[in-house]
C-alpha cells in the first residue's frame, strides 16, 4: 500500500475503506519516503504488486519557436488522467476482492480513463457523470464496458451520487494513489530534458489531481538531490470557474455562478484538494485566469501549428501569451482535441 498521511490529523492509511477518506474527514496525502530512482516505471512505484498496462508510452516533449509543449494526450484514453489510472487501478488489483465494484465520478476524461483501466483489471465500473457532459465524452466511457450514470445539478451532486453507491469509491480526486500516478509526468520532463527542469510548468487545473502531482514529482526529484531548485508552476482556470486562483489572488470567486466555459474539463467550482492547491501554488508558483476569448484564440492558435487539443488544454497557451516569460517554458496539454470537437 502507498504510505499516504491525512492532511488534518496526520493519521496514516491503513485499509482500503469504501470512501478513501480519513475518519477526520480530511484527505489523503502520499508520502514518498525512497530517492527516486532510473529504470522502469515500477522502480518508482514499489506498492505495486501488479501493474495494468494498456501501451502507454513517454509523451512527447516538442519545441515550437520558444515554448515547449508537453503532448500529454498521447495516452491511451487521450487524456493525462491515464497516469492516475494506471497507479490507482493497479492498486486496486492487490487491495480489493476479484471482481469489485468500482464507483467514479468524472467530467468525462476521468471516467473514461477510469472505465478502461478498471474493466482491463476485471472490475465492475460505474461512472457518475453531470447530465451535460459532451456526448463524445459518454460514448467512450460506454465503449469500455462502463455503466453510465447521468447525474443533474452541481459537479458535487455528481460526486456524492458515485460516493454513495455501493462498491468502492475510486473518486481520481481522494484517492492518494490517483495523484501519486501523476509524478511520472514531472519525472518524464527531467529525462526529456536531459535530466534538468525547465524555467516554469504551465498546468490547466480542475480538481487537482495534475497539478499536485506534477509538484509531488518535482520535489520528490528536489529532495533525491536530482535537481537543484524547483521548477515554477503556473496553474490556469478559466474566468469563469476560477476558485484556486481566487484563493492564490486574494480575491473572491462566486462558485454559484451560472457562467459556462468552453473549457468542460475545467469545471471544478468546489474542488476538494482546494486548499492543498492554493498553497502548492503559493509555494511554488502562480495562478492565472484566461476569458472565453482567449482559450478559443490559444485552441486555434494550437491547432495551425499541428496540435489538436481540448479547449480546456488550450487554456495554458493562454495564460503563457498573456505575460512576458523568460527561460525554458513547458506547457502541459492534457487532452485530445477529438474529445470536445
Amino acid at each position: 500500500m502507498l504510505r499516504s498521511f491525512c492532511s488534518k490529523c496526520g493519521r496514516e492509511r491503513t485499509n482500503f475503506s469504501h470512501v478513501p477518506t480519513c475518519e477526520c474527514g480530511g484527505i489523503f496525502v502520499p508520502r514518498i519516503d525512497f530517492k527516486y530512482r532510473e529504470g522502469s516505471y515500477s522502480v518508482n512505484y514499489p506498492y505495486l504488486d501488479r501493474i495494468i498496462e494498456l501501451g502507454e508510452t513517454e509523451t512527447p516533449l516538442i519545441e515550437i519557436g520558444v515554448v515547449k509543449y508537453k503532448l500529454d494526450y498521447f495516452q491511451p484514453t487521450f487524456s493525462y488522467k491515464d497516469r492516475g489510472s494506471k497507479s490507482l487501478v493497479s492498486s486496486l488489483l492487490s487491495n480489493l476482492p476479484k471482481g469489485s465494484e468500482l464507483n467514479e465520478d468524472s467530467s468525462g476524461n476521468a471516467g473514461a480513463s477510469i472505465s478502461a483501466y478498471g474493466k482491463a483489471a476485471g472490475f465492475s465500473v460505474n461512472v457518475f457523470i453531470p447530465e451535460n457532459t459532451k456526448p463524445g465524452k459518454i460514448t467512450q466511457i460506454r465503449a469500455y464496458g462502463a455503466d453510465v450514470h447521468l447525474v443533474p445539478g452541481s459537479r458535487q451532486d455528481v460526486a456524492e451520487a458515485a460516493a454513495k453507491h455501493s462498491g468502492y469509491y475510486a473518486s481520481h480526486v481522494l484517492n492518494p494513489e490517483f495523484r501519486d500516478g501523476m509524478r511520472q509526468l514531472s519525472y518524464e520532463i527531467f529525462r526529456q530534458l536531459n535530466h534538468s527542469v525547465p524555467t516554469r510548468v504551465f498546468v490547466p487545473v480542475s480538481a487537482g489531481t495534475l497539478l499536485l502531482g506534477t509538484v509531488s514529482g518535482f520535489e520528490h526529484l528536489m529532495e533525491s538531490g536530482e535537481i537543484p531548485v524547483m521548477p515554477q508552476i503556473i496553474g490556469v482556470q478559466s474566468e469563469a470557474v476560477c476558485p484556486v486562483c481566487a484563493g492564490v489572488n486574494d480575491y473572491v470567486y462566486d462558485k454559484n455562478n451560472k457562467i459556462n466555459s468552453v473549457a468542460d474539463a475545467l469545471i471544478s467550482r468546489e474542488p476538494i484538494l482546494l486548499d492543498l492547491m492554493i498553497a502548492a501554488l503559493k509555494k511554488y508558483g502562480a495562478c492565472i485566469t484566461v476569458s472565453e476569448e482567449e482559450i478559443i484564440a490559444a485552441r486555434s492558435a494550437l491547432s495551425r501549428k499541428g496540435i489538436y487539443v481540448e479547449y480546456s488544454s488550450a487554456t495554458v497557451l493562454a495564460a503563457y501569451e498573456k505575460g512576458s516569460y523568460d527561460g525554458e517554458n513547458v506547457l502541459v496539454l492534457t487532452g485530445n482535441g477529438l474529445k470536445t470537437p
